[in-house]
């Protein structure tokens, strides 16, 4: 058998995009673009400072959760639930902060949550599947348009920010 090319074929070149604004000023470069660096400079900062603590919750929660398959049967199963819910909860203390400083809209998960909430409340009280059924879709429902509107109120106006 013979031996293959080693050489590739040239990908394409495109065109560069076409810039779709209607004003007559000239499309930002990309060294007028934010950087990235810039943008996480522009996340809310916790009230704790720069200590890490979101990020040791998580760590915590990875050892928690390999800790917990390791070890198997019902104590293994406590860790793991143990650590869905410190992830869960550090995943929620950010949504909570970039939402409300006006950084990224969480809507969805901020009206999951109440959902979530208002479930937990109405099991704890023995009511009935169809009014747990209700009384998420009320939570969704009524989170939806709430969190949204909190959102631009603190962000200025903007309905949703993508970076």
């Amino acid at each position: 058998m013979g031996r293959r090319s080693r050489q590739r074929a040239s990908a394409p070149t495109l065109p560069p995009p076409r810039a779709t604004t209607t004003s007559d000023e000239p499309p930002l470069t990309t060294a007028a673009r934010r950087s990235r660096r810039d943008r996480l400079d522009a996340a809310p900062k916790p009230p704790w400072g720069s200590f890490p603590l979101i990020e040791l919750c998580a760590l915590a929660a990875i050892v928690l959760f390999v800790w917990g398959i390791l070890k198997g049967g019902h104590g293994g199963a406590t860790l793991i639930l143990g650590a869905m819910l410190l992830g869960s909860v550090a995943g929620l203390e950010v949504a909570i902060r970039e939402h409300f400083g006006g950084y990224r809209s969480h809507t969805l998960v901020l009206s999951g949550v109440l959902a979530f909430a208002i479930l937990a409340l109405l099991y704890v009280t023995g009511a009935s599947r169809t009014a747990l059924i209700a009384g998420a879709a009320a939570g969704i429902l009524i989170g939806l348009p709430l969190f949204r509107q909190l959102f631009k109120k603190r962000s200025g106006g903007v309905g949703m920010r993508v970076r």
